[in-house]
């Protein structure tokens, strides 16, 4: 009676896993509640995927490979949305090969193609849900990574927990504005510094003062 019994909660373990994992091969956003039970799993198929197709370098450069489309095909088929990324890694170690951003560039402009290093970045922030803040001192300037949806309480809690407790409000500008306008004082000038409470939810490339109280002893 016992090893039926056992038999009894593998099965119903074995059914659990099961559709989980057919949780995660679906493309679905998934709620809270269903991360927590899944995150505990290591789970490679509840993890986003980006697709890196490496190719010679010289179909890198004239954009052109046999396998390209039957690739793109399965992934349609397999894991539609995913992004697909070609990428030569003979040509992107021969760029480190250069000295200077200036010799890399004429080459790249030589040879008609661009590194994909930035673009791959980009993605895989995105895949990942993840956005960066800045933040500005007189000697340096710091980017911190968050989950995007981050409200600024949470953000100030990344540079140190106490910011998180004792937060008080943020001032706020985004690196978009500061690009078209100059500079901090002209972003002062032209109205575009904002006082942010609780609320607020960060955005990629807010550049934050935060205000927080005195943490308690």
């Amino acid at each position: 009676m016992r090893t039926l019994r056992l038999k009894s909660c593998s099965d119903i373990a074995s059914r659990f896993y099961l559709a989980i994992i057919s949780l995660c091969t679906k493309k679905q956003s998934l709620t809270s509640v269903k991360i927590e039970v899944i995150n505990p799993l290591f789970l490679l198929t509840a993890k986003p995927v980006v697709y890196l197709v490496n190719l010679s370098e010289r179909d890198y450069i004239r954009k052109k490979n046999k396998h390209l489309p039957a690739i793109a095909q399965w992934i349609q088929e397999n894991a539609a949305g995913d992004p697909i990324i070609p990428i030569s890694v003979s040509f992107e170690e021969r760029l480190t090969r250069f000295e200077t951003e200036a010799e890399v560039e004429a080459e790249c402009k030589n040879v008609g193609a661009q590194s994909a290093l930035p673009k791959l970045i980009v993605q895989m922030r995105k895949a990942l849900n993840l956005g960066s803040f800045f933040t500005v001192g007189p000697d340096e300037v710091r980017q911190w990574t968050i989950r995007n949806g981050t409200k600024a309480p949470q953000a100030a809690g990344v540079i140190h927990t106490d910011f998180e407790k004792t937060f008080i409000q943020a001032i706020v500008y985004n690196y978009s504005v500061l690009r078209e306008l100059g500079d901090e004082s002209e972003v002062r000038a032209k109205g575009k510094l904002m006082t942010k409470g609780k609320d607020y939810v960060v955005e990629d490339g807010d550049i934050l003062l935060f205000k927080a109280g005195a943490a308690k002893g």
